[in-house]
């Protein structure tokens, strides 16, 4: 006999459950059985039902309970009737596929199949081959479950829609190709033994291992097929279903009304009174329609408490199938909250979730469910608001938090390296791809790669010029077999050469040129990286197809030893990982998979499953909505209730015969997501958190909610009399946040920038509130030279030893078709020094080829072209200063005090310090050379002269600066060092352009103000001082002059920095000459 049982709430129909199964089983080792539809619905019961079974009562043992789903229950049925296992039946969905497989590409030819081979045929549309299959694996066992009669029917040449229609002329295709497969198959299909199998289940109940009373718990929906075998079963045993049904009063209500066959006839929705049932309620209401024949008892187990709550007022109204009215005041046991995005609204939550704690000192974190339609998209954030430990400041990180039915790659991190290889196989394999798996904690841990190892791999990747390709084969497949530069394998070349040799001399081998900067302690470092790319090849290069099922499986596995390591408290991530590679194959036989089919294949299995693991495991449980997922918890919280998220699956699958024109009781995606929605609210004991985005996080604007959260807040407004939505701030430090008489956020620093808001806004504090102790010592030559010409990056790096990382240092993963500025200038030095050198212009372009800068083919040799007549007219003035082998002097000056100044200065042609570069001729140029000059003069007083050579103001081709030595050099020199000594104590209020614009006004008689108004030109130029990122760091993001004229001068100059500028620039500006050459 088959007894339905139905309550509201779970929680009366276990305690139901629980006294049926106080009687045993005629033999006490007989396992009771009870079929769930959600994994984690096992947990539950069983938890709930060791308070009431065991040796005695409240001894927390509830054992021998199997818990299939009802679909395995139903297979393992049909299969037991119709003598085969559920597990070796062809027609099973695992084995199903793999001959589809076959039976696609043996029919693509045939005329009735053209549709497929459309989709199918073509360079691209070939991938699509193993993601077909599984699609029309997965209709077709829909079909088999919900229309049977249609799948009768093709089997015997009819091509109807199994409910009295004609199948559609566009859909024909899927009769003939599923009748091909059932000659390939050479048996029945489960939907042509269903009929049969019932009736032997009738006839001989014996056939089937289930025992004589089993249970089905908390189905939302039954397909056709489950219907069927439960009656059949029914016949000689006790089948006990288990429904939650949201109201009686609906159920009277639709008691007796005729089934309709078509979901356009169903008027159930007319019947009701409470809008909820009729919007949110279909699945529930054609359930009932569908069960009306098939039960033969049924118990009702709920009861009609007296409301005294918001939500209890909400929920009674439900279950009486009443419309809404004002019986109830807002109280806190219904709250929704409107946030700005997702982040806000894990914040919001979690401060939320601590009032309830607040307020309740009996409520713990197992009694809490969070749901959210996508738990993946919500996990990051989750991780980062919730569990942190005392680590985070916030109470909130003291909630411990389990995120359930997260899919393989986040919780198995070799999965996800598989899955990372595959998507490398047949793509571009990027510069940043590589680095990203080299960080990887298996890959890592593999190659004993540490956080300075990767800083160090990315400044050799981006130095040696790598984009993306491992070698030729990449590149083939693009069309790019001609350019071998950029590639891993030339820029491993480059640095596995730096380790021997530099690339000052431009010397090479095959493809390669040395690259500067790769120590001899770093031969180990290169060495790893070396063989992570030769096994990273030879991995890649096997993954390629058409292959057999099982050779991609052992290659798979195989590239796991190759490039992964776990450590032992992990080893079960590497058995894992093998036994999804083998179970994804198990049934594949000979079938020939492509990389896309392989792909495709291991994203299904790999991607958020609803299981048990992680969910009420005692702590704060975070999971997907899933039907019956909304087990009664005394808090439950929907996360992510925005609109067009939710309802999820707003597309309809064209290839779907059922959705054509549905069938009462077929699934629906969009009605299932309401009937979840409406479950949730029924599944509430004590309090409904409901949040959702309200607000655009960049404008602001006001966004509805998703439609059928929209339909409960109209009924939760008609039940309180007003409004409840509460609209948070888009700032967790927002004032609003902080109301003395009711804060709502318990973050202490969140407070402090509260406070800090309403305060009157004063003035930026200084970068450094006192100047630093002095440090007196020896300086270098190149020190010194850094500061004269930044000073305050010579501050930020010498003394408080900061790197200001340029916004373009991103690995780059393009080959570009034409160089940025920087690059295109780069390029232009390199050239003017090598042809200062004398190398020949040819040998220059096969350096510059090598070393992977210029854009590929005919592109780069363009822009040799362009460059190399720039340089050449720098050349031609600059030869006869740089003529013959430069020298290097050796300086060594004494600053007094014990101090000495060191350094080398290089390019010196007798009593010339020559210097020419490919830039245009700035300020920065002519004080280093001032500054090499001094040194020289001061080491070895007589006739020296510096000359440097650029590009000239207004397309110039050249320009040239000449300093003659002073005759005080070592003075001059010791003022310099006596300025940096000063500039290393605090920021020094000076830039290099704009002091030397200013200097160089007041030295041709301009007053001070037209010489301010000089600086000022020059400071906000396109190119600027303002521009520089140390001065943005030092003085804010958009630094202005103003800031460094806020110190005053002396008698002659009205700030400090015009002081200084007089300072540094005076002796350079008298003993400089300026002009073309």
């Amino acid at each position: 006999m088959l007894a339905l049982h139905r309550a509201e709430r779970s929680t009366d129909l276990v305690v139901a459950l629980a006294q049926i199964l106080t009687v045993p089983l005629p033999d006490p080792f007989t396992a009771e059985v009870i079929a769930v539809p959600a994994k984690g619905i096992e947990r539950w019961l069983t938890q709930r039902l060791s308070t009431v079974l065991g040796a005695d009562a409240n001894d927390g043992v509830a054992a021998n309970i199997a818990f299939p789903s009802p679909t395995r229950l139903v297979d393992e049925a049909i299969g037991a009737a119709s003598g085969i296992d559920a597990d070796d039946d062809p027609w099973s969905t695992s084995r199903q596929l793999w001959t589809l497989l076959d039976v696609i590409d043996a029919c693509l030819d045939e005329p009735w199949c053209g549709v497929l081979q459309a989709h199918l045929t073509g360079e691209h549309r070939v991938t699509r081959r193993y993601a077909t299959a599984a699609h029309l694996t997965r209709l077709w066992r829909m079909y088999a479950a919900e229309r049977p009669q249609m799948l009768v029917d093709w089997a015997a040449g009819r091509d109807t829609d199994g409910a009295g229609g004609e199948l559609p002329a566009d859909l024909t295709w899927q009769a003939h190709l599923w009748r091909r497969l059932r000659d390939h198959i050479g048996s029945a299909s489960p939907a042509e033994r269903l009929a049969a199998a019932c009736e032997q289940l009738r006839a001989q109940p014996g056939l089937s291992d289930l025992p004589e009373r089993f249970s089905l718990y908390g189905p939302t929906r039954l397909t056709t097929e489950q219907l069927a075998v439960l009656d059949a079963l029914a016949e000689q045993r006790d089948v006990h279903l288990w429904l939650p049904h949201p109201s009686p009063a609906m159920w009277a209500t639709l008691t007796g009304r005729p089934t309709p066959v078509r979901r356009r006839d169903d008027t159930s929705a007319l019947a009701v009174r409470h809008p909820l049932l009729a919007s949110l309620a279909r699945d529930t209401r054609e359930l009932q329609q569908r069960l009306s024949k098939p039960a033969g008892q049924d118990l009702y187990h709920g009861d009609d408490p007296r409301p005294a709550t918001l939500l209890e007022h909400l929920q009674a109204d439900v279950r009486a199938d009443r419309t809404p009215a004002h019986t109830a005041k807002p109280d806190g046991t219904v709250q929704v909250h409107a946030c700005h995005g997702p982040p806000r609204q894990v914040e919001v939550l979690r401060e939320a979730l601590l009032h309830l704690f607040q307020q309740d000192p009996t409520l713990e974190p197992r009694d809490v469910l969070v749901m959210c339609p996508d738990v993946e998209a919500y996990a990051p954030l989750v991780r980062a608001a919730f569990g942190q430990g005392n680590a985070g400041g916030h109470p909130g990180h003291r909630l411990r938090v389990r995120l359930a039915d997260r899919s393989l790659r986040q919780t198995n991190p070799l999965l996800d390296t598989v899955a990372g290889l595959l998507d490398l196989a047949d793509g571009r394999v990027t510069a940043s791809q590589v680095l990203d798996l080299a960080a990887s904690g298996p890959v890592r841990r593999m190659f004993g790669f540490d956080d300075d190892d990767l800083e160090q791999l990315r400044t050799w990747v981006s130095a040696s010029g790598v984009r993306w390709g491992i070698g030729d084969r990449q590149r083939k497949a693009f069309g790019l077999s001609e350019v071998p530069q950029n590639t891993w394998t030339t820029g491993l070349d480059r640095i596995l050469l730096g380790v021997t040799a530099d690339e000052a001399e431009l010397t090479w081998l095959g493809r390669a040129l040395p690259l500067d900067d790769v120590d001899s302690g770093d031969i180990d470092l290169a060495g790893r990286l070396a063989e992570l790319i030769d096994r990273l090849d030879a991995v890649l290069w096997r993954l390629h197809g058409p292959q057999p099922a099982s050779m991609w499986t052992s290659t798979l596995g195989w590239a796991l030893e190759l490039l992964t390591e776990v450590p032992d408290a992990d080893a079960w991530q590497r058995t894992q990982a093998r036994r999804e590679l083998a179970s994804s194959t198990e049934y594949a036989g000979t079938t020939d998979l492509r990389l896309p089919d392989v792909r495709a294949m291991l994203a299904g299995r790999l991607a958020g499953q609803p299981t048990r693991a992680n969910f009420r495991t005692g702590e704060l449980t975070i999971a997907t909505l899933v039907p019956m997922r909304s087990v009664p918890h005394r808090v439950v919280a929907l996360l992510g209730l925005d609109d067009e998220v939710f309802p999820r699956g707003a597309g309809i699958d064209g290839d779907d015969v059922l959705a054509r024109d549905p069938c009462l009781g077929e699934r629906d995606r969009r009605s299932e997501d309401r009937q979840l929605l409406l479950d949730a609210v029924m599944s509430a004991g004590e309090r409904l958190l409901v949040l959702y985005t309200g607000a655009d996080p960049v404008s602001g604007q006001r966004r509805p909610p998703a439609v059928p959260l929209g339909e409960l807040l109209d009924v939760i407004t008609a039940t309180a009399g007003q409004d409840i939505v509460r609209r948070h701030p888009l700032q967790p430090f927002d004032p609003a946040n902080f109301n003395a008489a009711e804060p709502f956020s318990h973050d202490r620093g969140a407070l402090t920038g509260a406070h800090a808001a309403q305060r009157p806004r004063s003035p930026e504090p200084a970068f450094l509130p006192a100047p630093l102790p002095r440090q007196i010592a020896d300086v270098t030559l190149a020190a010194l030279i850094s500061f004269v010409v930044h000073p305050t990056q010579a501050f930020l790096r010498q003394r408080l030893g900061v790197y200001v990382p340029d916004a373009d240092d991103a690995v780059l993963d393009a080959l570009g078709a034409e160089l940025d500025p920087l690059s295109r200038w780069d390029v232009g030095d390199r050239m003017l020094a090598a042809r200062l050198k004398g190398v020949d212009a040819s040998d220059f372009r096969q350096a510059e080829w090598r070393r992977g800068t210029l854009p590929p083919l005919r592109l780069g040799a363009e822009l040799l072209t362009d460059v190399e007549q720039a340089v050449d007219a720098l050349a031609a003035v600059s030869l006869g200063v740089h003529a013959g082998t430069p020298a290097a002097v050796d300086v060594t000056v004494d600053l007094g005090g014990g101090r000495l100044l060191t350094g080398t200065v290089t390019g010196v042609h007798g009593h010339v310090l020559a210097s020419t570069s490919y830039s245009r001729l700035a300020p920065k140029h002519r004080l280093a050379a001032w500054v090499k000059l001094l040194a020289v003069t001061a080491t070895r007083p007589g006739a020296w002269q510096a000359i440097t050579t650029g590009r000239g103001p207004y397309s110039r081709p050249a320009w040239r600066s000449t300093l003659t030595a002073p005759e005080d050099a070592a003075a001059v020199l010791r003022d310099l060092v006596a300025l940096r000594d000063d500039g290393l104590t605090r920021p020094l209020p000076i830039t290099t352009g704009a002091s030397a614009a200013y200097a160089d006004r007041r030295e041709r008689g301009d007053s001070t103000q037209e010489a301010m108004d000089g600086a000022a030109k020059q400071w906000s130029a396109m190119f600027g001082d303002k521009t520089d990122r140390h001065l943005g760091y030092v003085y804010g993001p958009e630094p202005d002059l103003a800031q460094l004229l806020t110190e005053p001068g002396d008698a002659a100059e009205p700030t400090r920095f015009a002081v200084l500028a007089r300072r540094l620039w005076a002796p350079l500006l008298r003993a400089a000459q300026q002009g073309a050459p």
